[in-house]
């Protein structure tokens, strides 16, 4: 592992740190006001955000390894599935929610509200840390104006498929897996982040998130906002309507399975 490798594992860890002492911090200071989920969205997506933008970083100007990338993504998902703590971080998830009555219409818009609030925040904040210098690769993509080029390497409506796959994979796996307990529960979730990674972040970077797109993707050349809007905003939002929807389907289907039949016994032959 190279010195510039450690150094954006120490800054992410640090990252992570800091949060999660937010997170309690303002959990406790907003107990009785009915805020707290709403600071703890913003800072689990900050977190979310900033963690991306470093790993991103490093696998564009760094030029890590792809092994070394998917395990990194791995144990980020994990992280961040073990500290999220009632945060969503994905305004897909958070319709979903509401789909489900889980989460009134108001507070999940207000959750997304507070999702791409960090979500630019993330965006503004990430190259003033760059910029900084802690490493030879901050630096050197400091050199390059911070500037990235469209992931989306495919005609648009291939990529917004991609993105749908993901999405769809993902939220089919999160639904089947919610009376698992969290501690494996992550592993699996993170275990499907990876691989749908694996498989489609050549095409689009696999991102299946329309807020940690918005700050991640959003900023690069090479499409316009509507193009991104239709692959990453629209993509995973109708494959996490498909998978929700299938799943309701298949639920109901097992419910009306009639059991088999049984012929009554007589207890007494007549005569």
């Amino acid at each position: 592992m190279t010195a510039d490798v450690a150094v954006s594992l120490s800054l992410l860890a640090g990252l992570v740190a800091l949060s999660e002492a937010s997170r309690r911090v303002l959990s406790r200071a907003l107990a009785h006001t009915g805020l707290s989920v709403y600071a703890a969205e913003l800072v689990s997506t900050f977190q979310l955000c900033c963690c991306t933008h470093e790993l991103k970083m490093l696998s564009e100007v760094g030029g890590i390894e792809p092994r070394l990338a998917l395990t990194l993504t791995y144990v980020a998902s994990v992280v961040h599935g073990l500290t999220f703590r009632g945060a969503i971080g994905n305004p897909s998830g958070a319709l979903e929610h509401a789909y489900r009555a889980r989460l009134s219409g108001a507070c999940a818009l207000r959750r997304i509200a507070c999702q791409f609030a960090a979500a630019a925040a993330a965006r503004a904040v990430v190259p003033l840390v760059w910029g900084v210098g802690l490493s030879g690769l901050h630096a050197r993509h400091k050199l390059l104006g911070f500037r990235c080029v469209s992931p989306v390497r495919a005609p648009l409506y291939e990529a917004a498929a991609v993105e749908l796959a993901c999405a769809f994979a993902v939220q089919t796996v999160i639904t089947h897996t919610r009376e698992v307990e969290e501690k494996y529960r992550v592993h699996a979730v993170a275990a499907v982040i990876a691989t749908v990674v694996y498989a489609g972040g050549s095409v689009t970077g696999a991102v299946f998130n329309p807020a940690l797109a918005f700050s991640t993707q959003f900023p690069c050349s090479g499409h316009s906002f509507l193009d991104y809007c239709l692959v990453y905003w629209l993509g995973p939002l109708i494959g996490m309507m498909i998978s929700v929807l299938l799943s309701d389907k298949l639920a109901a289907a097992l419910q009306r399975t009639p059991s088999s039949p049984r012929l009554p016994v007589d207890s007494k032959k007549k005569t």
